[in-house]
């Protein structure tokens, strides 16, 4: 399960909006918020996220694949 808290603290220390990295990872606005909803990511949007926010492979896995969640 995704931790919607570390993934939203990540995108702000990045100085980004949701729309922005919506628009940058090709995930349209309304999906990356429903993700972000559900914290239920594709694979292929983790790794977009994942290259946006130079994220390595421990914060990744920390944010994307954790047992705590909100």
């Amino acid at each position: 399960m995704t931790d919607i808290s570390a993934l939203r603290r990540c995108i702000e220390e990045h100085g980004m909006s949701i729309k922005f990295v919506a628009e940058r990872t090709g995930i349209l606005r309304e999906t990356l918020y429903n993700r972000m909803k559900s914290g239920d990511f594709k694979i292929s949007e983790i790794s977009a996220l994942s290259k946006l926010l130079n994220l390595s492979r421990d914060e990744r896995d920390a944010i994307f694949f954790t047992l705590n969640s909100e």
